[in-house]
């Protein structure tokens, strides 16, 4: 034999554990779909849309879409938005709020808040330490273009824990894109309705 056979404690697991709940949505949990359908922000050359969101027993995800067309930018300009609207284009350094940055948030009636600025600059907290909530942060899922003059963004920004069950705010700027403050009304009441439906995959162990 010419390899000997790898020692059992060495053995390499290829399972990965679970993320904690301020990280992601749990992983054997298939969520409740809450469907909002409502066009959040419109400008000339950008569309931000909240289709639906999918609701877990420990939080939520809010699936977004930005929709982008060309019209009068140069070729230049709409490549630049292209990159600048994408998640992992996010970065943004202390103290810095450039207007190329897509901004995205939550707030509750009590006047608590959570935005996608904090999780760019990596205040989102640890996987070590749950963090003081709420708590939004990025989970990309896909970008494409369609003819060469139409940019659609599609991702999730994961919300914990779930929102109170009450009305709250959502609010989108993004001055690159000419997107200005706006903000839509969510209904926590609803959201925490469907908390309830939430299912897993396969029935939990006794």
């Amino acid at each position: 034999m010419f390899f000997d056979p790898v020692p059992t404690e060495q053995e390499p697991s290829l399972g990965r554990a679970e993320l904690p709940p301020w990280a992601a949505p749990p992983s054997l949990e298939a969520g409740a779909v809450f469907a909002v359908e409502r066009v959040v922000a419109r400008s000339a050359n950008v569309v931000v849309l909240l289709p639906t969101i999918r609701v877990f027993g420990t939080g939520c995800m809010l699936e977004v879409e930005v929709v982008s067309r060309q019209g009068d930018l140069s070729s230049g300009d709409w490549w630049y938005m292209q990159m600048a609207g994408a998640p992992f284009g996010q970065a943004v350094g202390r103290g810095s709020t450039p207007d190329s940055l897509l901004r995205l948030g939550v707030r509750f009636a009590d006047g608590s808040k959570a935005t996608t600025i904090e999780s760019a600059r990596g205040r989102a907290g640890s996987l070590d330490e749950p963090p003081a909530g709420p708590v939004l942060s990025w989970s990309p899922t896909g970008s494409g273009m369609r003819g060469g003059e139409f940019g659609f963004s599609n991702f999730g920004l994961w919300l914990w824990p779930l929102p109170p069950a009450e009305n709250f705010e959502f609010a989108v700027e993004w001055p690159l894109g000419g997107i200005e403050l706006t903000i839509a009304e969510l209904d926590g009441a609803a959201i925490a309705s469907a908390a309830a439906r939430s299912a897993h995959y396969w029935p939990e162990p006794p």
